[in-house]
């Protein structure tokens, strides 16, 4: 069974798209007909239902799926395992990040890594924290660079590299950026503008009004922390950003305090490396870890 068949019928399962995966493969998209024709040819098998442009997955599709996804990822463990034995550090590393920690932290290492080892491929993918982990579960990533989530499995290796200082922030020109001290209630009166409730941002301010029992007016989420700068700054509300964000004068930092105690409200998450305990680490993987250990706030 030819493994750029098996490529060519992996990539259309995962976009539903005979051109998503032609673009993916850098091959034109009656190439990747010809491969798929040809391994249903070998099967005696359909994988695919084509209904003018939607394409979907025969049950003989979704059975090889897996399958194929398995023999692609062994060859290629294989493959990385002969060559780590050279002691080079070369080859592909597949990385996943969220946009912010792409944007804001990686820049740095990704450009010292490429300087210290220009013979490794890097293919770095962005999506949100949760879809982050749950691709390095499955094994479709070497490396996950991400904000912490909850409930690690065992299966999954965690080690924290920055420390993320989180503050409340509004416009200049809003109502709470005049305020001495800002309480909760305070907050409490104005909209709030936060990434959806899933994330681990939201759940600390949400953790917050739950306990003194206010209310927490969200009105508009989104993911994107740029955007949600860029509203702040509009005046829309009130937020939460990393201190990452927030070296120029667009917004104000707001001086939450407990109504209880008057101590200062400090929010704070992790940005932690992820990776498959029982996944082989290539010698890439493991150089791209070091550096991240050695780029690592103190514990």
């Amino acid at each position: 069974m030819d493994t750029q068949n098996l490529k060519a019928f992996v990539a259309v399962a995962e976009h539903l798209s005979f051109s998503a995966a032609a673009e993916q493969l850098h091959i034109t998209q009656p190439a990747i007909s010809k491969r798929i024709h040809l391994l249903e040819q070998q099967l005696a098998s359909l994988l695919f239902d084509r209904v003018g442009r939607q394409v979907s997955l025969t049950e003989a599709g979704r059975t090889l799926l897996p399958l194929a996804q398995n023999i692609l990822d062994s060859i290629n463990m294989a493959k990385q395992a002969v060559a780590d034995l050279s002691g080079e550090v070369r080859g592909q590393l597949k990385l996943i990040t969220s946009h912010h920690i792409g944007l804001h932290r990686l820049p740095r290492v990704l450009r010292e890594y490429s300087q210290r080892y220009p013979l490794v491929d890097l293919d770095i993918r962005f999506m949100d924290s949760a879809e982050a982990y749950a691709a390095v579960q499955k094994g479709d990533s070497d490396l996950g660079i991400i904000t912490q989530v909850e409930g690690i499995d065992s299966s999954v290796s965690s080690r924290t590299i920055w420390a993320d200082k989180m503050h409340f922030v509004s416009a200049r020109q809003h109502p709470l950026s005049s305020l001495a001290s800002v309480s909760l209630k305070d907050l409490s009166l104005y909209q709030a503008l936060l990434p959806e409730r899933r994330f681990y941002t939201t759940k600390l301010v949400e953790a917050l009004f739950m306990r003194d029992r206010l209310d927490l007016k969200i009105n508009l989420s989104t993911n994107f922390l740029e955007t949600i700068k860029a509203l702040i700054s509009a005046g829309y509300a009130w937020g939460v950003l990393p201190d990452t964000m927030l070296h120029d004068d667009t917004l104000a930092v707001l001086p939450v305090t407990d109504l209880d105690s008057g101590e200062p409200i400090l929010l704070s998450r992790n940005l932690d490396c992820i990776y498959h305990r029982q996944r082989l680490m290539s010698n890439a993987g493991k150089a791209f870890f070091d550096l991240l250990c050695e780029r690592a706030d103190p514990l």
